[in-house]
């Protein structure tokens, strides 16, 4: 098969015709909403699997206190610090950056009885998956024996941040909404050959979990470019090109370990080029993909 650009132009029948086939696609894969958890059936499935049968590395982190005094806010010496360290602090950064955005859109957005179209209902879906996330990442800092970790509450600047965005008007929120799940998909890309570099030789169980685990948020995550990708029109898609170098750079410069760990340059210049090309096949045949995003 193949694939174009996702900043491909399209027009709002394609679109709209898009928006059905995912919202068909996200009933199988997802299965049933709960909106108390919130949490998706075949989310709480899959990772009620991964917790029956656990892996941990054979060895702990040289200093598991490193890790716990920096997983907020990094305040040592970074030449001292090992890798692995450093990957897993970023990855939770990563991740609670995320969770403040998810629970300030939840609350911004109506629950499914109140949803009145096939965009609301998707965004609801969505959100939910958003939070299977963060239970996934969980799992995956679990497997360094970090059992300790907590999700913890925004500083006031980033939580006014994430509860006004969601509540912005769509021609403003669309593009860097968008820009945001490519942004993740990228990183998600690197961290995952991080993996490797790091783990496969020295904790290959640790590592294949690792990637299990990812590969997992990975598909989710591939599906959500495309349906973001939807909601933007033939302005919004050049704006969302335009904006992918200044907001991944801002969002990295506040985590600082992934300069020591990515080419972040190389993170933006993948983002811009993002045709699909790069990703596994089995995520592309487990995931959804805009029709206008794929050729014969």
């Amino acid at each position: 098969m193949q694939t174009l650009s996702i900043f491909t132009p399209c027009s709002a029948r394609e679109r709209a015709r898009n928006f059905e086939s995912y919202w068909a696609f996200s009933q199988e894969h997802a299965g049933e909403l709960f909106e108390s958890g919130p949490d998706l059936a075949n989310k709480r499935s899959k990772l009620a699997e991964f917790q029956a049968h656990p892996v941990r590395s054979k060895s702990p982190l040289p200093d598991p206190d490193l890790f716990y005094r920096n997983y907020v806010k990094w305040q040592e010496d970074f030449s001292a610090v090992d890798r692995i360290t450093l990957m897993l602090t970023c990855m939770y950064k990563f991740a609670r950056h995320e969770y403040v955005g998810i629970v300030g859109a939840w609350e911004a957005t109506p629950c499914m009885a109140d949803c009145d179209s096939v965009e609301d209902k998707i965004s609801r879906v969505h959100l939910a998956e958003e939070f299977s996330h963060i239970r996934l990442f969980h799992e995956m800092l679990r497997t360094f024996h970090l059992d300790a970790v907590e999700w913890l509450p925004p500083g006031r600047l980033m939580g006014a941040m994430y509860r006004t965005f969601p509540r912005l008007p769509g021609f403003l929120m669309d593009a860097p909404a968008f820009v945001t799940e490519l942004m993740g998909m990228v990183f998600y890309q690197h961290l995952d050959r991080l993996f490797d570099e790091l783990l496969a030789e020295t904790e290959p169980e640790a590592c294949q979990r690792l990637h299990e685990l990812l590969h997992e948020i990975m598909v989710d995550e591939l599906a959500h470019v495309g349906q973001r990708r939807n909601f933007i029109g033939p302005v919004g898609i050049k704006v969302a090109k335009a904006m992918v170098g200044p907001l991944m750079r801002v969002f990295f410069s506040d985590l600082p370990e992934s300069k020591k760990l990515f080419d972040i340059g190389q993170m933006v210049r993948d983002a811009r080029a993002f045709d699909y090309t790069s990703v596994y096949p089995h995520q592309l045949s487990d995931s959804w993909l805009p029709s206008y995003c794929t050729g014969p």
